[in-house]
């Protein structure tokens, strides 16, 4: 990875750069300005991950492709040392697991990870049954911002047991720093504390309210729970995402008390990995 002087090398696997596709950058202008400020910050690589939802946001997985190939392109001929790869912000729809097995659905950099977004308001009926079956596909449902979720409060249990059976935890960027108010910051801080957390992430969408910053989460992780952790949130589990590495070639998670590493997972128990 190349060097930035003062910064360690950021790799952001949520963002909405991609321009006019959803509710993220809504031209190529926006797309340049989130880039640069992007890399003025760390981040060498970046994950474009659009809405992938019914309805809403119906994107395909092709027009993606040649979207996110057409923006790596016109940030090398503005010499901006960006990389981006593909992925995508997947919501609930009753043939989720066969959308991913038929490539419909864009995992990151087509690994086996791939970001899950349930409904922000109200907690999904089945969803461990969900995230159960996507597993058992082979691939690994990576929760995006839980702790901005309203239902947090009254479930917390549940994103506890899913975070044990092997459901990968991606805490938001602005939430840890307070930029998403006190409740976010609450939560996420308890959950990177409890060793709820795999990775950060910006789930950057402009350069004002929800910009693509990730150095200041990574200073307060380090605070929370040291060099190693936040390192492993930013640059290691990230980095192995983009590797495909199995999960249990993954530096694991970490208790809450003496910061070792998790062993009850849903890998570890099947496959003893």
């Amino acid at each position: 990875m190349r060097a930035i002087p003062g910064k360690i090398d950021l790799i952001d696997l949520h963002s909405h750069i991609l321009p006019g596709v959803d509710d993220g950058a809504p031209d190529f202008e926006v797309s340049l300005a989130m880039a640069r400020m992007a890399v003025a910050d760390g981040i060498e690589v970046m994950a474009c991950t659009p809405h992938f939802m019914p309805g809403l946001y119906d994107n395909q997985s092709e027009d993606i492709r040649q979207r996110i190939s057409m923006l790596n392109q016109r940030f090398y001929d503005e010499g901006i040392e960006l990389a981006l790869v593909v992925g995508c912000d997947a919501h609930i729809r009753p043939d989720f697991v066969d959308c991913l097995r038929q490539g419909q659905l864009l995992t990151l950099h087509d690994s086996r990870y791939v970001l899950f977004e349930p409904s922000h308001t109200v907690m999904p009926r089945r969803l461990d049954e969900l995230l159960f079956n996507v597993s058992m596909a082979g691939f690994v449902p990576i929760l995006t911002h839980p702790e901005r979720f309203k239902w947090i409060e009254n479930n917390y249990e549940v994103f506890v047991q899913l975070a044990k059976a092997g459901v990968w935890m991606q805490i938001t960027a602005g939430s840890l720093t307070g930029r998403f108010g006190k409740r976010s910051q609450y939560w996420a801080k308890r959950m990177l504390a409890e060793g709820l957390v795999s990775i950060l992430a910006t789930d950057a969408h402009n350069v004002k309210s929800r910009p693509p910053l990730l150095s200041e989460a990574f200073r307060v992780a380090e605070a929370e729970v040291g060099l190693d952790e936040a390192t492993h949130l930013v640059v290691t589990r990230p980095g192995c995402i983009l590797e495909n590495l199995p999960v249990e070639h993954v530096p694991p998670l970490l208790d809450s008390a003496g910061l070792e590493p998790k062993k009850d997972s849903l890998w570890h128990r099947l496959f003893g990995g």
